[in-house]
């Protein structure tokens, strides 16, 4: 019997145990870092002269992992591996596929504590965030295994008199998947499973800044002894390899999550026909947000405040759903900012190794010249009010920064941040509110903050998001409970984590016989 999904629950870092636990796996994972690591192709280890060296962005002189850089030769390689893997791979059921699945949740949940702590060292992230990551990437191995067996189970159809007719989803083949760094255990866990489950074989590039977290769970992949070639690991650049699996003729899907400009070109070369592909490769992108908090002047200020510090400072602020946005009506502007403000100056900035630290580093040193220059431009935009400048440490550390009285239309109200930069707008009204909310190219998540029903009700309707939350923060959507994925140029409107999110990697064929 399968047992009902359930997400994982989080722990509190306060008591004791927790805290034991995490520093445990912290003391571990220090003692393992700077090892080297080779590619996993057809289940074999191969290492290259060429290297991608991971470094710890809250102490930029530790390396934590050394990874093997693929070449478009053995990229090739790792396609043929896939294009045979998937000949056996897409016969086997559907529920001996989720069982693969369920298995390596099991054993993660083991090493929960571990796996998160290698997202203290590779990514900066606190503690709870790390926990989230691990917690959400269990979620999605547990749940499209749950679905998956549903899938393969006989569909609903009308039925004839004198016709045998039924329907199938089958797999389509070999695809590229391509996560980010941010969520570099949850999103590459999770569009990896969805492609395997349904019966794909799958090259997975991981973003370069991470690759460590991805190889640990590759490493669980293969210790639940799923079939060699089914998954592939293959680290490396973009300009090298990246182009070439996107328009390889025997990549039949690519699964993306990233920048709005990086997807775009994927999607671009994906639409161009290779001589010898045979169909019209299918793209699940998910980009990038300018997600904003409305904030009416019938909300509970103090709750508003809290959730928009949460949603723009949590992990730095390099989160697609972050909060880049506070869109807020005239009458209570001022109180509001200053309430944000007085929040905001209790985060403490530092190495996210002690759990004290609530904000870690930005990522690496581009991004955090780039988040600078950000909020350069700021300056010039509106008032800032707070932060704006390096925060101490051996790593990239920013302030978190709020910038007031921003123009609707302004680079830092229009343009993906992606650090812990927030612009502060004002509105005439909630008219006005909802018409600057909705006033960018993207559409990802949003939230309001209001005890009036019909303005509740009106932003259901009216605020175009793919994930809208009323009177709480605009991050933290779970698996199955708050579906993720987005409208405009925010991607392809996939539901990860949603009960259709294996139709974008299956497709559907239907059989009839007359009797």
């Amino acid at each position: 019997m399968i047992p009902e999904f359930k997400t994982m629950p989080y722990v509190d870092f306060n008591q004791p145990g927790p805290r034991e636990k995490m520093e445990k796996a912290i003391a571990y994972v220090q003692s393992q870092v700077g090892k080297e690591y080779g590619l996993i192709i057809d289940g074999e280890e191969i290492f290259t002269e060429g290297k991608i060296k991971s470094i710890n962005p809250g102490n930029v002189d530790e390396i934590v992992g050394i990874h093997s850089k693929c070449t478009k030769e053995l990229a090739e390689r790792a396609m043929q591996s896939a294009l045979k893997a998937f000949d056996k791979w897409k016969k086997v059921p559907g529920k001996v596929r989720a069982r693969y699945l369920w298995k390596a949740a099991s054993i993660m949940k083991e090493r929960i504590y571990e796996l998160s702590a290698w997202m203290v060292f590779e990514e900066g992230k606190n503690w709870l965030e790390a926990y989230a990551d691990t917690c959400e990437a269990i979620d999605f191995l547990e749940f499209y295994g749950h679905q998956m067996v549903k899938l393969d189970s006989i569909q609903p159809l009308t039925r004839m008199e004198g016709v045998d007719n039924e329907l199938h989803y089958i797999s389509l083949g070999v695809g590229v998947v391509i996560p980010p760094w941010n969520f570099p255990c949850a999103i590459m866990a999770g569009m990896t499973t969805a492609a395997i489950v349904s019966g794909n074989s799958v090259l997975l590039k991981p973003a370069s800044t991470a690759p460590t977290i991805a190889r640990k769970f590759v490493d669980i992949m293969r210790e639940v002894m799923l079939p060699p070639g089914v998954l592939n690991f293959i680290p490396g650049s973009g300009s090298e390899i990246g182009d070439f699996i996107v328009e390889h003729p025997k990549t039949r899907f690519i699964a993306f999550t990233g920048s709005m400009e990086v997807g775009l070109r994927i999607q671009e070369l994906a639409s161009k026909c290779s001589p010898g592909q045979i169909w019209v490769k299918r793209t699940i992108l998910e980009m990038g947000g300018k997600d904003a908090i409305v904030v009416d002047n019938s909300a509970k200020l103090d709750e508003a405040a809290t959730g928009i510090v949460a949603s723009a400072f949590g992990f730095q602020g390099q989160k697609c759903s972050a909060c880049s946005r506070a869109i807020v009506v005239k009458e209570v502007y001022d109180e509001l900012l200053q309430l944000i403000i007085d929040k905001a100056k209790k985060i403490t900035v530092g190495n996210v190794k002690q759990w004290e630290n609530y904000m870690g580093p930005v990522i690496d040193k581009s991004a955090y010249a780039k988040i600078m220059e950000y909020i350069e431009i700021g300056k010039g935009e509106g008032r800032l009010v707070l932060g704006g400048e390096k925060a101490s440490g051996n790593g990239y550390y920013i302030q978190p920064t709020i910038i007031a009285d921003v123009d609707s239309n302004a680079r830092i109200a229009q343009e993906e941040i992606f650090g812990p930069v927030l612009a502060y707008i004002k509105a005439d009204n909630y008219d006005h509110a909802l018409e600057i909310a909705n006033g960018t190219k993207y559409g990802l998540t949003g939230a309001v903050f209001a005890m009036d029903r019909m303005k509740l009700e009106r932003a259901r309707e009216e605020f175009h998001v793919g994930n809208l939350y009323l009177n709480r923060k605009c991050t933290g959507a779970l698996v199955d409970v708050e579906p993720f994925g987005g409208f405009n140029m925010s991607g392809t409107d996939s539901k990860a984590g949603g009960r259709d999110y294996l139709l974008l990697f299956t497709q559907a064929k239907s059989v009839s016989e007359k009797i």
